[in-house]
């Protein structure tokens, strides 16, 4: 019934899907938590560049977002982010685009935690003379973070799963081996099995100690 079955190609799939994830939660975080901070800050001009942003993008399929990635940025504007061969440049591009997409739900969890924080502390901190980024860095995001674990944790569960969408750019990961290998041999449901476990082993431990990290640093009140 396994015989399909090649431990190396199949691990090597799968750590081509945790680095994926791992390099594109990263840079979520960052860039999600620049848009955050744009979303509340009390500049007009930043504040609609944060919201058209989070809109957009939120609400453009992934699919389009990595497709662009390679055939605008890569086919016709030459961007190759410092990479030597379409292996290196598509799965560099998968993280940018896997970026763009994610941090616009890092951006909303984040502004949704940050306004879980009283007001009055905010107020007690500028009229000690704090500026807005000293504000937002030490009093308010502090506080958002710990209260949105849980909110975060899902959107790095769904990051996880949607780096299968990097298989249309052609980066190696385990639904691009899953789509070979069903192509290549006739067992459907033994394949989705192992990839679907593979997927759940990599989701359920995420979602399990984000929730018990979650509990950990809550915001009492």
């Amino acid at each position: 019934m396994f015989d399909f079955l090649d431990m190396d190609a199949l691990l090597g799939a799968f750590w081509v899907t945790v680095k994926l994830t791992v390099y594109s939660a990263i840079g979520s975080l960052i860039w999600g938590t620049l848009l955050a901070g744009m979303r509340v800050s009390p500049v007009p001009l930043m504040r609609a560049v944060g919201t058209a942003y989070v809109n957009v993008v939120r609400n453009i399929p992934l699919t389009v977002v990595i497709l662009f990635t390679s055939l605008g940025l890569f086919q016709t504007l030459g961007v190759t982010l410092a990479g030597d061969n379409f292996t290196v440049i598509n799965f560099r591009l998968a993280v940018l685009g896997l970026i763009a997409y994610t941090a616009a739900f890092v951006c909303e969890a984040l502004r949704s935690g940050i306004n879980t924080v009283p007001v009055g502390q905010a107020e007690a901190a500028r009229a000690l003379g704090l500026s807005f980024t000293q504000v937002l860095t030490l009093i308010v995001l502090p506080q958002a973070f710990r209260s949105v674990v849980n909110p975060l944790a899902n959107v790095l569960i769904a990051l996880t799963k949607n780096t299968t969408v990097a298989s249309v750019i052609g980066v190696a990961e385990a639904s691009l081996l899953m789509k070979s290998w069903i192509e290549t041999y006739a067992a459907l449901i033994p394949i989705v099995a192992v990839f679907a476990f593979g997927f759940i082993c990599l989701t359920l431990p995420t979602g399990l100690v984000l929730g018990w990290v979650s509990k950990k640093v809550a915001v009492k009140r």
